[in-house]
This record gives structure tokens, sequence and C-alpha cells, in this order.
């Protein structure tokens, strides 16, 4: 077994633990969650920097950047309040533009991307909800409902760019990217409305955002894995 293999097994299995004390309400949980969340990308990238098959991948490097940038969000967001919450945004935004910069680069060029349906229904999901949570936020800080805004229509564009790979690379490259940028859609759709819409929301939502984020960040993972042609 490949030593990227194990690495990704150990992921697997340590977002699954991580994702369990997520949807514990119990205060040990949440201590223990101090060190099973911030090993989570390390181990990824890990998995990714020593995979074989990823060493000629156009989307290896912005990949490792993306996580990079997801770690410091995932360290930031075990703090509590607005403040932790702007910065760990922040730092997910600088993935995002990392993902973003290797998407665009290597997108298909021969559509543009505004006429793609999966892009056009990101917009206008993001063009519904995005100012809603963002002034929902700001009702509570100003500068946070502005780091939302930003933060979610990069989100949304990552999707969306995630979404319009060049033809030309692998297949099941492509469809685990788009996979990947549409469940992070999603997994902060629903940290999104937990945090500003839904505030009793109970504790198992958290397990449900941290289910779909691990998942996506695999899976985005696994499509620049296998992106070399």
């Amino acid at each position: 077994m490949r030593t990227s293999t194990r690495l990704k097994l150990a992921y697997a299995a340590l977002a699954a633990a991580d994702t369990a004390l997520a949807g514990s309400g119990r205060p040990w949980a949440h201590r223990v969650r101090h060190v099973t969340k911030p090993l989570l990308l390390p181990l990824l990238g890990t998995a990714l920097a020593s995979d074989p098959r990823a060493a000629r991948s156009p989307l290896r490097t912005t990949t490792l950047a993306a996580q990079v940038g997801g770690w410091g969000g995932d360290v930031l967001l075990l703090g509590e309040g607005e403040r932790a919450f702007a910065a760990g945004a922040a730092s997910f935004g600088l993935g995002h533009l990392a993902y973003i910069s290797g998407f665009w680069r290597h997108r298909d060029r021969r559509t543009p991307i505004t006429a793609s349906r999966t892009a056009r229904v990101i917009a206008g999901l993001w063009a519904a909800t995005g100012p809603v949570v963002a002034a929902t936020a700001a009702r509570r800080d100003r500068g946070l409902g502005a780091t939302l805004l930003g933060y979610s229509g990069l989100l949304a564009t990552m999707a969306a760019t995630a979404s319009h790979l060049d033809p030309a690379l692998p297949r099941d490259a492509r469809l685990l990217t788009a996979a990947g940028g549409s469940v992070f859609l999603a997994s902060d759709a629903v940290l999104g409305a937990r945090t500003f819409l839904l505030p009793d929301a109970p504790e198992r939502l958290e397990a449900l955002v941290m289910a779909t984020y691990a998942g996506a960040q695999l899976l985005l993972a696994e499509g620049a894995a296998r992106a070399a042609r």
C-alpha cells in the first residue's frame, strides 16, 4: 500500500472522529477538537504531496496552497466570537483564491464560464443567499458582514470554476474536482445558516458541516492527484 493511501485512510479516520466530536455538545469534545481538527489538512496535504500520480498534476501546487489556507481557517474557527469567525473566513478565502487560480488556469477555453449551466446555478444561489447571510452577520458586526460577503463570493467562484475545467484533463479528475467544489459550497451554506440564521440549531448540524467539509477537501485533493495528463 502506498504511503499516500495510508495517509488518506488516516485522514478519513480522523475526519470521522472529528465529525463525531463536532456533533457533541460536551465541553471535553470541543477541547479534543483542538487536537483532531488542526491535524486534518496536514495529513491530506502530505498524502497529496507524496502521491506519485500527482507529481505532474497541473493542480498539485495550487491545491497544496489552498490546503494551507484551509488549515489556517480550521485553527482560527476553533476560537470563539465574531473576530475568530472573520479571521477563519479570511484564511479560507485565501485558500479559495489558490483553488480558483489553478482551476481558472486550466479552464475549458472552448466555452465561456458564463455559458455553463452549473456556473449560472451557483451564481444564482449566491445572489439569493450570500447578501442575506452577510446582512444578518452585519447586525452583529459590520466588518463581519463585509468579510462574509466577500468570502461567499470567493467560495461560489471556486465552486463554479471547479466545474468548468479543461476537457483535456482526465474525466475522473474533472468529476472529482467539480464534486468537491459543490460539496464545499453545501458545507459552508449549512455553516452559515447554523451560525447566523439558526442560532439555536442542534449540535448535529455542526457534525454535518464537518463531514461535508472533510469530504469536499478529500474530493478536491483526489481530483488534483488525478489531473496529470
